[in-house]
């Protein structure tokens, strides 16, 4: 491939981004420590583009400094701008930020074949290369709602959230990502984020089997034991005790099995287990009842805010995955999938928006 030195270098962050998509796909988290060395690979390779460019006096010169200065001061904020309104996680934002500083002007790639066009095919007026990527990741992200609501057809899930949710079943939470998509009234935007759900049942050593096998003792907040290190709520970190496909022994994280719960075998029936006739779906209303689940006590405790959550949320998610067999969840996007996918295209076709657009008569 022929190309510049600088433009070789930059091609180094598309394997580095190839593993942040599969791994966003699996944890939903990146390292902090991905991006640093990204962001000097680029500022080492515009370092290199303005080397050649020197002494910076034609008009070209000055039009390649206007578009570094639009990707570092327009496109390079508007991520961290995107992470403040909660549009963006903080990879995200990070990821778009590192992408700003290593592509701000389009690069050029000869192919080593005979007549073979130079890549990206389809520049764009603007010329700033952060921002293809960027238009580039919309337009594939906007995609993930149709093909969310094929697959449900398919599934013969049909319902109005189709195209922003799916149906999982319950014992399936424990290794899946997103929110939850109802409470016990129906269809909801702010259900209990699925990372919290996995932080309580570690904070209190039980397993969701465990949850969904003595509901009406768990909501009783004395029954809450020793507890444990919530963990971030990530898949599979620590002892995972919110797995319901592993030996179904509660344990602390370090193997020994979590000490039996307070409350769940007391000699005078005094525990809301032991309550004869009462409902598991109806414990959070009998009188004497404060804090079910201990929720607001799980929240004191930890250090951190769980994702949000409030303790009414965590009892409205606890109810639903302890009363029901499937739920909607809404997974979410793993928006550095769509940003590896945008890159990809913008490094060979070029701009997906101003390409369309050219086809409409509209540039």
């Amino acid at each position: 491939m022929l190309a510049s030195t600088p433009d070789l270098l930059r091609l180094l962050v598309v394997p580095v981004f190839a593993w942040a998509a599969w791994r966003d796909i699996r944890t939903r988290r990146l390292p902090n420590r991905l991006w640093a060395p990204l962001v000097l690979l680029g500022l080492v390779a515009l370092a290199g583009d303005l080397l050649v460019r020197l002494p910076l006096a034609s008009p070209g010169d000055t039009l390649f400094l206007l578009r570094v200065a639009i990707s570092l001061g327009f496109v390079l904020p508007l991520a961290y701008v995107f992470w403040r309104l909660g549009a963006f996680g903080g990879a995200d934002a990070k990821a778009l930020m590192t992408l700003a500083v290593v592509f701000p002007t389009f690069p050029t790639y000869a192919l080593p074949v005979a007549s073979a066009p130079t890549v990206p095919l389809q520049p764009t007026a603007l010329g700033v290369f952060s921002m293809t990527i960027l238009t580039n990741t919309v337009v594939v992200a906007l995609a993930y709602p149709v093909a969310l609501a094929a697959r449900n057809l398919l599934a013969g899930d049909v319902a109005p959230v189709m195209f922003l949710g799916r149906r999982v079943r319950v014992r399936d939470l424990p290794t899946l990502h997103g929110r939850l998509f109802e409470d016990r009234e129906g269809t909801t935007r702010s259900g209990l984020d699925l990372d919290a759900l996995r932080m309580y049942l570690r904070w209190r050593g039980v397993s969701l089997a465990d949850l969904r096998a003595d509901a009406a003792t768990l909501r009783d907040p004395t029954s809450v034991g020793t507890t444990y290190p919530p963990t971030d709520g990530a898949v599979g970190a620590g002892a995972d005790r919110g797995s319901d496909h592993g030996s179904g022994v509660a344990t602390d994280g370090s193997g020994r099995a979590a000490p039996a719960r307070a409350g769940a075998n007391r000699a005078d029936g005094s525990g809301v287990g032991g309550v004869d006739g009462v409902d598991a779906s109806d414990v959070d209303g009998i009188d004497g009842v404060d804090d079910p689940w201990a929720a607001q006590r799980f929240l004191d405790d930890i250090d951190g805010s769980a994702y949000g959550t409030t303790s009414e949320r965590l009892r409205e998610g606890l109810a639903v995955v302890a009363d029901r067999e499937t739920v909607w969840i809404s997974p979410g996007l793993p928006f550095v999938v769509p940003m590896f996918v945008g890159l990809l295209l913008a490094l060979t076709y070029g701009d997906l928006l101003f390409g369309a657009l050219g086809l409409v008569g509209l540039v």
